[in-house]
């Protein structure tokens, strides 16, 4: 059984900075992708950004240039370094893991809100 729990969400000013992180833990396979989801208050669940074990990413066009993912594969940890924080990034953030193959697994955190607002 895996879990995902992410950390780090919180109220930040427009311009300001945040780093969210996502432990998981549990049978995780070594080749994976971890990625970051955002869901605002009646808009649907979008992709923010998202990585695989081999290090490879991709970005939503709306956050490219200010936020960064990244992961430790050791600790099986993913972050997202958000900076130039808008208020459109206002959301609950959701950290996904998805692995395997012929079964293919999908797990999501819980969420944590992140709110960028003067």
């Amino acid at each position: 059984q895996v879990q995902l729990v992410e950390s780090g969400g919180g109220l930040v000013q427009p311009g300001g900075s945040l780093r969210l992180s996502c432990a998981a833990s549990g049978s995780i396979f070594s080749i994976n992708t971890m990625s970051w989801y955002r869901q605002a208050p009646g808009k649907q669940r979008e992709l923010v950004a998202g990585i695989t074990s081999g290090g490879s990413t991709n970005y939503a066009d709306s956050v490219k240039g200010r936020f960064t993912i990244s992961r430790d594969n050791a600790k099986n940890t993913v972050y997202l370094q958000m900076s130039s924080l808008k208020p459109e990034d206002t959301a609950v953030y959701y950290c996904n893991l998805a692995m395997g193959f012929l079964n293919r697994k999908i797990y999501w955190g819980q969420g944590t809100q992140v709110t960028v607002s003067s």
